[in-house]
């Protein structure tokens, strides 16, 4: 991408551990990943084939499942191969610029995605009464083709801004994946100034969606707060719990990680298996195991119910 660049291929370290530890290791993320695209897949098949659950929320989530599936893919398979022999901790040059990309790609996405689902439960608890009318399924694409192209375009920022500079010596990548901050360390030119506007850029999404997001829960808290029965109280609060924790499974890490000042190679590195793993994991289990309406969805699945209903 700069034409100053004469690295061919970069290493991985990957994960600071013990070599005693590559096979647990290896064991552990393999279930996680299988696990975490089969939790994803089946969402994506439930929500599908259930006719209840087209609405504005499902919508959204079938993104954030196809979103998470995708964003393990990225990174879990790499760091497999790290772990699985010496010669997997090589990667080209073009293809650390593609993981770098589609990491961010899909990161941003979700950053966007989990606003726009805020924005949504906040306008279903807000105006029960009106929100069939203001996300019709027009709006609902148009917001969710509005996180794609954003998410794609805040990648090619970072993409450029990380690759446009030369890499002429060291190629040892202290990460188990691609990422800015690490290769930025490998650059042969000053990157104060790269560093600086991609602090500013990411600051500026992951900081601007997570305030949106709080503005929405607290206008969701007072709207809640107004329902008289206790019962609907407890209702619109179940239906916004699960948002909650993956937000803040989610933004936690990343805001850690790239909006603090300096960068612990080894702390980055245990940090970010928290959203580029677990997180996509986490997503299926809890908008399954707290959400009745999933739930009832993949009980007439398994009877084959649903299938019939379809029909």
């Amino acid at each position: 991408m700069s034409n100053g660049s004469f690295v061919t291929a970069f290493i991985l370290t990957g994960l600071p551990h013990a070599p005693a530890l590559d096979a647990p290791l290896f064991g552990a993320f393999l279930v996680i990943y299988v696990l975490t695209v089969l939790g994803n897949l089946l969402i994506l098949l439930v929500i599908r084939v259930d006719s209840h659950l087209h609405t504005p929320m499902y919508y959204f989530l079938t993104n954030l499942s196809f979103i998470d599936m995708w964003l393990s893919t990225v990174t879990v398979p790499k760091m497999l191969m790290t772990l699985a022999s010496p010669s997997g901790r090589a990667i080209s040059f073009h293809s650390c610029v593609a993981q770098l990309y589609f990491f961010h790609f899909l990161g941003s996405t979700e950053c966007f995605l989990y606003t726009v689902m805020s924005y949504d439960r906040y306008l279903a608890i807000s105006y029960p009464l009106r929100y069939t009318r203001m996300m019709s399924g027009r709006s609902c694409a148009l917001l969710a083709i509005g996180t794609w192209l954003s998410g794609s375009l805040h990648s090619a920022v970072q993409t450029i801004l990380t690759f446009h500079l030369p890499y002429c010596g060291p190629n040892r990548i202290q990460h188990y994946f691609c990422d800015a901050p690490p290769i930025l360390k490998l650059a042969c030119a000053d990157t104060s100034v790269n560093e600086m506007v991609i602090f500013v850029n990411i600051g500026v999404v992951a900081s601007g969606c997570f305030l949106l997001i709080v503005l929405s829960y607290v206008s969701i808290v007072c709207s809640i707060l107004r329902i008289r029965t206790s019962e609907g109280r407890c209702r619109a609060f179940q239906t916004c719990v699960s948002h909650c924790i993956v937000v803040l499974c989610f933004f936690g890490p990343g805001l850690f990680i790239y909006l603090r000042p300096g960068s612990r190679d080894a702390v980055d590195g245990v940090v970010a298996i928290f959203y580029t793993t677990l997180t996509p994991l986490f997503n299926p289990a809890v908008y399954t195991l707290r959400n009745k309406e999933v739930k009832k969805a993949l009980l007439k699945l398994k009877n084959g119910s649903v299938f019939s209903q379809g029909k």
